[in-house]
């Protein structure tokens, strides 16, 4: 008799490693010396995480699966699938996911599948489906899927590097799952220039940042116009907007745009069914200019913009600003933004009250890749929460001085392809329980160490 395919299947637990050190944006003008406001209130960011050469994505990946293994109660043998999702990269042949392997070899687990997905910030979401595929296939095995993604954003000096940052994030994937993935995913992907780092030598993207901008918003729209088109064939008879969500959560390169992106939404919705209640303020005159204009061609277009994101500000502080917490202390971690985006949602409501809602999820990554999906929550997320002890964690987060930044990212320049290297940042700098880099040999081989955890008095 053939056994019943798993049910509910999705995220188990999410854990975040979060970087010791951040810098203030208000200072970071100052330091720039750019008009007040530029980079908090014309971007949205209020915090950027950074690091020097003591870590790594290695290093991260280290401490993220290590720290989510611990608080799960997970055993080494019953993991069978591991995906990583990153753009950072240390090698061009060898995984990353190989050296998580080191986790599992007192166990001696070395049947674990999976690999590492990159395309910019969406390898993760990548990742995540790649798991969730397993889990619900015919070669699962009964075990359990692990998901790291995660990035240290570096931008050359310049106007981008004030929406740089540093995280990541681990998820448990398996059947019976509190976060499930619902099966429907409206997905857009094209040959895009719009940020992509083919100079292997460095750390620093090539980045336009206004077609940046118009890729992305496009991208959610083809996305969003794609999952409405799958839903209303699957269920005819139910109207799909987003009003069918409670909680919105978006890839998070900065917050300015989560909110232009999220009354974007609303003017879709209001191009498809204008009856809505949101809508009834909206005059023929105030909608005329663009009421019969094409989709892309209102993609730059201010009014609309302005129009929209104002219908939605209540909305959008319901329904958005409770996931930003992570991004607003870490800025952007690529691959790990949108789920440390999830991550400040279930780490800022507890479980009983986000029990029985819907999450919707959109992921982009440039070049260009994007998904929108939802996310049920079908049972209890109160272990997430315990677990993850955000807003704890990101207050302990230290403030440094821009200097200090700035005197990182020039030492990262000068490290990031030498060999027969010790590191030289400090290991102060890093949380109990954190990995690092010990040594690059002469073979470009990497070895790390742990900082030790605090002993209970």
């Amino acid at each position: 008799m053939a056994s019943q395919r798993p049910q509910n299947v999705g995220i188990l637990g999410i854990e975040m490693y979060l970087p010791k050190r951040c810098i203030s944006e208000t200072d970071l003008e100052t330091y720039d010396g750019v008009s007040t406001g530029k980079y908090t209130i014309g971007l949205g960011q209020q915090y950027m995480a950074y690091i020097d050469d003591r870590e790594d994505i290695i290093s991260f990946a280290l401490s993220a699966v290590s720290s989510l293994l611990k608080k799960y109660d997970v055993d080494p043998l019953n993991v069978g699938r591991i995906e990583v999702g990153t753009e950072t990269l240390i090698d061009k042949s060898k995984a990353v996911k190989t050296h998580l392997m080191d986790l599992f070899a007192d166990a001696g687990n070395t049947d674990i599948e999976g690999i590492d997905s990159k395309n910019a910030c969406y390898g993760s979401t990548a990742a995540l489906f790649n798991a969730v595929n397993w889990v619900e296939s015919s070669s699962w095995d009964g075990r359990l899927a692990i998901v790291f993604c995660g990035d240290i954003a570096v931008y050359e000096e310049g106007a981008a590097r004030a929406v740089g940052g540093a995280g990541a994030c681990a998820m448990l994937i398996g059947p019976n799952a509190p976060l499930v993935l619902e099966p429907v995913h409206g997905t857009h992907m094209a040959n895009t220039y719009d940020f992509y780092k083919p100079d292997l030598s460095s750390e620093y993207p090539y980045v336009d940042g206004k077609l940046s901008n118009v890729t992305y918003t496009g991208a959610l729209d083809k996305c969003y116009a794609t999952y409405r088109a799958k839903m209303n064939k699957r269920f005819p008879d139910e109207k799909v907007n987003m009003d069918g969500f409670d909680y919105a959560v978006f890839h998070s390169p900065y917050g300015k745009l989560v909110q232009k992106c999220h009354g974007r939404l609303l003017y879709h919705d209001w191009l498809a069914d204008p009856s809505l209640p949101l809508y009834s303020g909206l005059t023929e005159e105030v909608t005329a200019p663009f009421k019969n204009a094409p989709v892309e061609k209102t993609i730059t277009d201010k009014a609309v913009e302005k129009i929209f994101v104002g219908l939605g500000k209540k909305l959008y502080q319901e329904r958005v600003h409770p996931t930003l917490k992570c991004s607003e202390r870490c800025g952007n971690m690529y691959t790990g933004s949108l789920y440390g985006c999830l991550a400040s949602l279930v780490g800022s409501i507890p479980g009983q009250q986000l029990e029985g809602k819907r999450i919707s999820m959109f992921a982009y990554g440039a070049g260009c890749a994007a998904s929108f999906f939802g996310l049920s929550v079908k049972g209890s997320t109160q272990k997430m929460f315990e677990v993850l002890d955000l807003e704890a964690r990101l207050a302990a987060m230290e403030v440094r001085p821009c200097q200090e930044y700035v005197d990182a990212m020039n030492l990262r320049e000068k490290t990031h392809t030498l060999k027969d290297y010790t590191p030289v940042g400090s290991v102060d700098d890093l949380f109990p329980g954190s990995y690092y880099l010990e040594r690059v040999d002469d073979q470009y081989r990497r070895t790390y160490g742990v900082v030790p955890e605090k002993v209970a008095a």
